[in-house]
């Protein structure tokens, strides 16, 4: 598999550090410009390993969303060629990077997502993006190693 680049996403930013972000925030323009912020720290896969078996369908934009296991726990990749959307996966990944199958699966998307204020400013197509790239995530642990 390719090498792909570290980030901060699950150990540094986590959805704890992510949900009291976004509760400073003082309105949906400093939330949006948060969202890019963080987006911004996703370090961009090369374009040789954005393969089409990478992409996840239902999203507006592209978004490919590579994963692999390690000791148990999944290890999570992805980028898109909107920033916003960059700035959604960063939230995703720093929920979901390092979480074991069962922590995965018990982990609360829609209580997660209602306490960041987001998906209510987001068009449906983009919120549906949103949940296509948690529902490949959560495929992708019934394949453990």
């Amino acid at each position: 598999m390719t090498d792909f680049p570290s980030h901060p996403f699950g150990d540094v930013i986590t959805a704890e550090t992510i949900q009291q972000a976004m509760a400073e925030a003082k309105g949906w323009e400093d939330k949006y410009r948060y969202v890019i912020q963080i987006g911004k720290q996703l370090q961009p896969i090369n374009s040789e390993s954005k393969l089409d078996t990478h992409l996840v369908s239902g999203c507006e934009s592209k978004v490919w969303l590579f994963h692999r296991w390690q000791d148990g726990k999944i290890q999570l990749w992805a980028d898109s060629d909107a920033r916003i959307v960059k700035g959604l996966l960063a939230i995703v990944l720093a929920a979901y990077n390092g979480k074991t199958a069962e922590e995965i699966n018990k982990f609360d998307k829609d209580g997660y997502f209602n306490s960041l204020g987001l998906l209510n400013h987001l068009t449906p197509t983009r919120s549906n993006g949103v949940y296509a790239v948690i529902d490949k995530i959560i495929e992708n642990t019934n394949f453990t190693s």
